[in-house]
């Protein structure tokens, strides 16, 4: 333990929790740690209940939980290579398989489980649905090739060429009709189907820095995309309806302009086409840390979508998702989840109200005694959040247009007198 803290860098947070992970349905947490593991309910924004903890099985770092059942896999670093299946209600142990190898990953739906044990760390996907089973996972140590199998007939469906580097993540939608898949990179993100392995969608995180995609989940509805990664921001894509002919543009000078870059982008490289077209994230959740392990899900909560994201420093944050507008995600909830599910508030949104999410609240919202400050413009006539005007910049009352001191008349006088004016 010297040696590690030694070699650590300067400022860096150690890991409170060595392993954790969503149930396949979103409704429950699963973390390990050095004393054993806990199993936590999600059903509830302001609170989070434990529903099982065990100090039996010390340094677990494997802990996955079959939905929402008492059945729960575990692996720990005293034994490496077995892989045991807990009734945790009835405090048994069903049983246990032993491997040659160490397990990296483990993953499991009402039919059997998955387990990694090759070289790669812990990369492959399971579908969750009671029609299939297809099984995901990396096919080159060196390329973005995707194996696509199918654990019922126990034969492979098809190879899928998804990026040139290393892939980094790869998961199923709740129906295991689509694939995405995310590269060492971490700049573009593909949807493929299934099992045919076409390309569905393509997006694009970002340009400026290749980044390490920690998870990568569809929500259970299938219409986004979540991906967390070691920087603070969370994107989150959405999937639009497909159609088989591009839709007419409006013919206004924005209609025109789209047309114009999408016949131009015909004749750039193909790199560059291929970036125009790639879309950008729908919404996202800003964390205040950077370089922690984390995982993220998307799940609805008391009837309305969430985005929830796991760190290793041991919390749990809980952000609302305007699955209409998209934009940035707030920050509602923040559990702690080294204690006994105890809760903290968000202490900036006590400081600053959150922006309304639909016009409906806007309306709804009552007006303020006193607007003293409104946000900020962009020269193109963009929001700039964060940025007010200052209130001596307004004038006192409402602009008169009959004032003849702000607006003087202006009479055109003809015959002799053309191009000369005459004020009043």
């Amino acid at each position: 333990m010297e040696a590690e803290a030694a070699g650590r860098p300067p400022g860096r947070v150690e890991a409170a929790l060595s392993c954790f992970s969503f149930n396949q349905d979103c409704t429950s947490l699963a973390i390990g740690t050095k004393a054993g593991y806990k199993l936590f309910s999600l059903s509830s924004v302001e609170q989070l209940d434990q529903v099982h903890g065990s100090n039996e099985i010390p340094d677990v770092y494997i802990v996955e939980r079959l939905f929402s059942s008492s059945l729960v896999v575990v692996v720990s670093h005293t034994k490496p290579r077995q892989m045991n299946v807990y009734h945790f209600k009835k405090g048994t142990e069903i049983c246990n398989y032993s491997y040659s190898s160490n397990i990296l990953s483990i993953r499991l739906n009402r039919q059997g489980f998955s387990s990694a044990v090759y070289p790669l760390p812990g990369l492959c996907a399971l579908s969750i649905n009671h029609s299939n089973s297809y099984v995901a996972y990396p096919g080159s140590l060196t390329t973005g090739e995707i194996v696509l199998y199918d654990g019922h007939s126990l034969k492979t469906l098809c190879t899928i060429a998804a990026h040139e580097g290393t892939l980094a993540a790869i998961a199923f939608n709740a129906a295991g009709s689509k694939l995405a898949s995310a590269s060492e990179k971490g700049t573009v993100i593909r949807v493929f189907s299934v099992p045919e392995g076409q390309k569905l969608y393509e997006f694009r995180r970002g340009m400026k820095r290749y980044v390490t995609i920690s998870s990568l989940v569809f929500s259970m509805d299938s219409q986004f995309l979540c991906a967390s990664s070691n920087t603070e921001t969370v994107h989150i894509f959405k999937l639009e309806h497909l159609t088989n002919s591009r839709p007419e543009e409006p013919s206004t000078w924005s209609g025109y302009m789209g047309k114009m870059f999408l016949a131009a982008s015909n004749y750039l490289p193909a790199q560059v086409s291929d970036m125009m077209n790639q879309d950008r994230a729908f919404a996202t959740g800003r964390l205040h840390f950077s370089g922690q392990r984390n995982i993220c899900t998307l799940s609805t909560i008391q009837k309305l979508p969430r985005l929830l994201v796991a760190s290793s420093d041991g919390h749990l944050y809980i952000y609302n998702l305007d699955p209409q507008d998209g934009g940035d995600c707030v920050l509602i909830k923040t559990h702690s989840l080294l204690g006994s599910g105890t809760t903290e508030e968000n202490k900036e949104n006590d400081l600053k109200p959150s922006l309304p999410q639909s016009y409906a609240a806007t309306v709804a919202r009552p007006s303020p005694s006193s607007a003293s400050t409104v946000p900020g413009y962009s020269e193109d006539g963009g929001a700039l959040r964060g940025e007010v005007i200052p209130e001596h910049e307004f004038a006192t009352g409402p602009v008169c247009l009959d004032d003849e001191n702000e607006f003087p008349p202006i009479i055109l006088c003809r015959g002799n007198q053309k191009g000369k004016t005459k004020q009043s």
